[in-house]
């Protein structure tokens, strides 16, 4: 038996799911015209309460779409030193966008309003850049699978408004968030100007991620994805894939946090583990003890058919998903257990 728990972008397409594909209708979207791709983007942008959405092949490259329709080359945008579009997103930022990035330093990467306040550069001194656009990210990846609170939310969009900042959420793992906090989709598409959400991690597609956007932004958002090759022909069949997943894997998703909670319980008992960081969803990042090496315990998991990796800063990551079944878990349970009753890291 192999576990993954490196990411829940690992999971593959059900049966279900590759029949419900297979059986789709499509056309060229490039034109608009592939029937799956549009009723995908319309499920999405009605979720939302937004007008537009469009179809992209990766959560960076929507982000990236967002960013760049949002600024202009020189602006600095604000978001946590977490974030993944200053962390993971391979410096699309500066590269696509000429844009830089004033960063905040909290906990989990959340962040108030007042930071933001403190974060915005004076408009008028043009020794520094002009910041245009504040990002959040909701859960956080880096920060362990944080939510945000809608109220801070509401304020940060409030202080955005009051200094006419655009505001994006990088939405990957929105749907944890809501199955979590009980927020509606259409609580979060009244506050931000794009929202990027993906299709390919808990939710189980293979492929592909949605921005969605105000009608004002629709031309330009199909030019910059076209310019960053998101153009795609029969993409029906990808589409077709996540309609199948927002019909019949978001509640899924609530078994993943309820076996995360389970995990973290259980190192918190460890001898061995210093921390373990809080978890509301399905992501959990522990720190061993000093002198308990990161590289021993994944070289055990490792042998006994367990995947995952290390953070650095002697720090794990696990992340538990659509594929990470009650046997699994029953294993990876009786591990823990394994290496704390058998002293198994010295």
């Amino acid at each position: 038996m192999q576990i993954n728990l490196i990411s829940d972008t690992v999971t593959k397409p059900s049966n279900e799911m590759i029949n419900f594909m297979i059986n789709c209708k499509v056309g060229d979207d490039v034109f608009k015209e592939d029937p799956t791709v549009n009723k995908l983007e319309k499920k999405v942008s009605d979720m939302f309460g937004m007008d537009h959405a469009l179809f992209f092949p990766s959560g960076t490259m929507a982000n990236q779409t967002a960013i760049n329709i949002l600024t202009s080359p020189g602006d600095q945008l604000i978001c946590s030193k977490y974030a993944h579009v200053y962390n993971y997103e391979g410096g699309g930022v500066s590269f696509n966008s000429g844009v830089s990035c004033k960063l905040i330093d909290k906990p989990r990467g959340l962040f108030n309003y007042s930071d933001v306040e403190a974060a915005i550069n004076p408009p008028d001194f043009y020794h520094s850049p002009k910041t245009s656009l504040v990002c959040v990210e909701n859960t956080t990846n880096k920060g362990g699978g944080a939510c945000w609170d809608l109220d801070e939310i509401k304020k940060i969009k409030e202080t955005c408004i009051e200094n006419n900042l655009k505001f994006h959420l990088d939405g990957a793992r929105i749907w944890n968030a809501c199955v979590e906090s009980g927020y509606d989709y259409s609580d979060f598409g009244k506050l931000f100007d794009t929202i990027s959400v993906c299709l390919s991690k808990g939710l189980g597609c293979p492929v592909g991620s949605v921005l969605i956007f105000k009608e004002k932004y629709l031309k330009k958002t199909m030019k910059i994805r076209k310019i960053l090759g998101g153009g795609m022909r029969q993409s029906g069949y990808l589409a077709a894939c996540g309609l199948y997943a927002l019909e019949n894997n978001i509640q899924k998703l609530h078994q993943d946090h309820v076996r995360a909670r389970e995990i973290s319980n259980l190192l918190r008992k460890l001898y061995f583990v210093e921390e373990v960081y809080p978890v509301e969803t399905n992501i959990i990042i522990f720190k061993n003890k000093e002198q308990f090496s990161t590289k021993d315990f994944i070289n055990f998991m490792n042998h006994n058919g367990v995947q995952l990796i290390g953070m650095g800063d002697n720090k794990l990551r696990l992340v538990t998903h659509l594929d990470y079944t009650s046997d699994h878990h029953e294993k990876f349970m009786n591990l823990l257990s394994e290496i704390h009753s058998d002293n198994l890291l010295k």
